[in-house]
C-alpha cells in the first residue's frame, strides 16, 4: 500500500508524505509514506491555533463574543478579512472560524497575537510532539519571505515574488522544514487523534474545535477522493510548490480515521489541480486499507 500512495505522487510530479490511523487505536494498525519526515506545515500550523484558542475560551481566559478590529496591519489579501478594504470588527470566534474554514490569515493572526505564541508552543510541548517547530503566525511567515528575498519592512510582497527568479523561489525559507513551521504526519496525526479523544483540551472544549474544523470550505484535496456520505473535518496548507492537507475523516458506520497528507511538487505552477486531488485519492487508499485490515 505504501508504494502504491507514493506511485499517485509520482505520476503528478510530486513527492508525497503521509500517515493515517484510525481514531483512538493507540498502536494499532497505520499506513505510512515517509510519515517521519519533516515537511512543511503552511496554513496546518493554524490547528495548532485553533486548539490554543478552544484552551483559552474554555479557561475563561478569552470571552468568545468580545469583539476586536482587524485594521491594515493584517491585510495581505487572499480570502476572509485579509483580502478586506476596509479595517471590520468581528468576535474571536468568528476569527476562529474564517481562519479554519477559508484560511483567513489576518484572523489567524489577530487571534495568535490575542492568544500569545507561548499558548500556541503550549500545544505542542503538552501533546509531545517532538518533531513540531512553529516558528510564528502569517506574519512571521511573510516577513520570511520578505527577508529572502531581499526586501524591506516596507516592501510590497506582492511585487518581490513577482520579481523573483524560480531559483530564488525555491531557495524561500517557506519551502525548507528545516527553516519554517514544519512536523511529520505522524505528529500530525497524533494532534487529530488528540482533538478527537478529546485529550487535546477538555471535552467541550475539543468539540468547538471538531465543528469548527468540519465546516472548511475547500473540496480539491483530501474531500475529493471521499463519497459524499463521508464526513470530513480538516485544514488545508499552501505555499509555493506545497499542497497540504490533514484531518479526520467519519464514515457513516462511525469508525473515524486521521489522515496527514503533505506534498512537494516538482511545480511552481500556482494551479497544480492533479496534485490536490492526489492528496484526496491517496487519502482514500489509505483509510480503505486501515478499514480493511481491522474487518
Amino acid at each position: 500500500m505504501s508504494a502504491a500512495i507514493s506511485d499517485v505522487f509520482t505520476r503528478v510530479g510530486a513527492c508525497g508524505f503521509l500517515h493515517a490511523r484510525e481514531i483512538g487505536a493507540d498502536g494499532g494498525n497505520e499506513v505510512s509514506v515517509r510519515s517521519d519526515e519533516r515537511v512543511v506545515l503552511a496554513s496546518v500550523f493554524k490547528v495548532f491555533v485553533l486548539v490554543a484558542f478552544v484552551r483559552a475560551v474554555d479557561a475563561g481566559q478569552l470571552d468568545p463574543s468580545g469583539r476586536t478590529t482587524v485594521t491594515a496591519r493584517y491585510r495581505t489579501g487572499g480570502v476572509g478579512t485579509a483580502g478586506f478594504t476596509d479595517d471590520v470588527e468581528a468576535s474571536w470566534r468568528d476569527l476562529a472560524h474564517n481562519m479554519m474554514v477559508m484560511s483567513d490569515n489576518a484572523a489567524t493572526d489577530v487571534l495568535y497575537h490575542r492568544l500569545g505564541r507561548e499558548a500556541v508552543d503550549q500545544v505542542v510541548s503538552d501533546l509531545g510532539l517532538s518533531e513540531t517547530r512553529l516558528i510564528g503566525c502569517c506574519e512571521d511567515l511573510f516577513a520570511s519571505v520578505g527577508e529572502d528575498l531581499g526586501g524591506g519592512s516596507a516592501s510590497d510582497l506582492k511585487e518581490l515574488l513577482e520579481a523573483a527568479t524560480a531559483e530564488q523561489i525555491w531557495s524561500l525559507s517557506i519551502l525548507d522544514p528545516l527553516r519554517t513551521a514544519a512536523s511529520t504526519p505522524r505528529d500530525i496525526t497524533t494532534l487529530l487523534n488528540a482533538i478527537w479523544t478529546d485529550t487535546a483540551a477538555s471535552p467541550a472544549a475539543c468539540k468547538i474545535a471538531r465543528d469548527i474544523m468540519a465546516q472548511q470550505i475547500w473540496p480539491h484535496r483530501l474531500s475529493s477522493g471521499f463519497p459524499s456520505d463521508v464526513q470530513i473535518a480538516a485544514k488545508t496548507g499552501t505555499v509555493p510548490a506545497v499542497r497540504n492537507e490533514a484531518g479526520v475523516v467519519t464514515y457513516p458506520d462511525g469508525r473515524q480515521y486521521a489522515v496527514a497528507v503533505f506534498t512537494r511538487a516538482d511545480s511552481l505552477a500556482d494551479r497544480l489541480p492533479a496534485v490536490d486531488a492526489s492528496i484526496g485519492v491517496a487519502g482514500h487508499l489509505a483509510v480503505e486499507h486501515l478499514r480493511t485490515l481491522s474487518s
